[in-house]
């Protein structure tokens, strides 16, 4: 759910090319957070993909390989992505390590023109199931929680199937943050998703709480705000105490302070190249930030 601009920034700010910066912090643990319902461990930056396409596929493959070399594992994607599922699909069957990786897609009710055909619920997951070119997705989510109520009873079934193993729903606007609060009072969700960042905190107000109360895991997208966060940051000099949360980067920066938060489980930058994945992969390594120190970032961000 990145644009293009806070994909390319993403890498650009900071260490994004400091072969040594990175390989020093592949020697730093590696974060993970667990999901609630389950306590499956899952590493707490993954990898959107609304921007996948077969024009890229050789580099997309040399990504993800190398995200799961880096312990990388959650990868989400979509139905309505464009060519984003049959690339994923694709890439992952190349590479042999679709058991490796727990991959997130989407749905909707209503259906959308995919390639022509207007499909929506049951026909969107077989769909997806195929070009995915697997029988079971590890997280299926009602995407911008259109037709929670619909889809939530076929989800529900395909879980008890043993065709996805979590449910979840998601939303990338602040405007829908009071209906998904509604929606996780009402089924028991194992999964949101819900745009958050440092300069965006209307979901720390309401949904965070809310998931960390039902024990519900998050995934974050637009955590570099559609590329204007990123850009705010590359205006500023990267300060010298991001150190002792071993952030070489504003992208680390940025992302730690994301993935830091006590409710948030995985944050999902989009990239597609393995420069901008090697430098997000990095802001699950080592140190991060604790309440003080999230107060000292979010004072630094407002002040500058």
């Amino acid at each position: 759910m990145l644009g293009r601009a806070a994909t390319a920034g993403a890498a650009d700010a900071g260490a994004a090319g400091d072969a040594g910066g990175a390989r020093r912090a592949q020697q730093l643990p590696l974060i993970t957070k667990a999901i609630p319902s389950t306590g499956e461990r899952l590493p707490a930056v993954g990898l959107g993909t609304d921007k996948f396409g077969n024009s890229e596929r050789a580099a997309i493959q040399d990504e993800i390989a190398r995200m799961q070399q880096l312990g990388g594992s959650v990868i989400d994607t979509s139905a309505d992505y464009g060519e984003s599922e049959g690339v994923v699909g694709d890439v992952l069957a190349a590479l042999g390590i679709r058991g490796r990786m727990f991959v997130a897609t989407k749905l909707v009710a209503s259906g959308g023109r995919f390639f022509g055909a207007d499909i929506g619920g049951r026909p969107s997951f077989e769909r997806s199931l195929a070009r995915l070119r697997t029988r079971r997705v590890d997280l299926l989510q009602v995407h911008n929680l259109d037709g929670v109520d619909t889809l939530m009873p076929l989800m529900q079934q395909l879980k008890r199937a043993g065709q996805i193993r979590y449910i979840g729903i998601t939303t990338s606007e602040v405007d829908q943050h009071a209906d998904m609060v509604g929606y996780m009072r009402r089924y028991p969700l194992d999964f949101v998703q819900v745009d958050y960042s440092i300069a965006n905190r209307a979901a720390a107000m309401d949904v965070l709480p809310l998931a960390r109360e039902r024990r519900i895991a998050v995934l974050i997208n637009v955590p570099f705000g559609y590329g204007s966060t990123i850009e705010q940051a590359e205006s500023r000099r990267l300060p010298a105490w991001a150190a002792d949360i071993d952030v070489t980067s504003w992208g680390q920066f940025l992302l730690k302070y994301v993935i830091s938060h006590p409710a948030v489980t995985c944050a999902i930058p989009g990239s597609t190249q393995t420069r901008h994945l090697v430098d997000n992969q990095g802001a699950a390594r080592g140190r991060l930030p604790d309440a003080a120190m999230r107060r000292r970032m979010e004072q630094f961000w407002d002040n500058a």
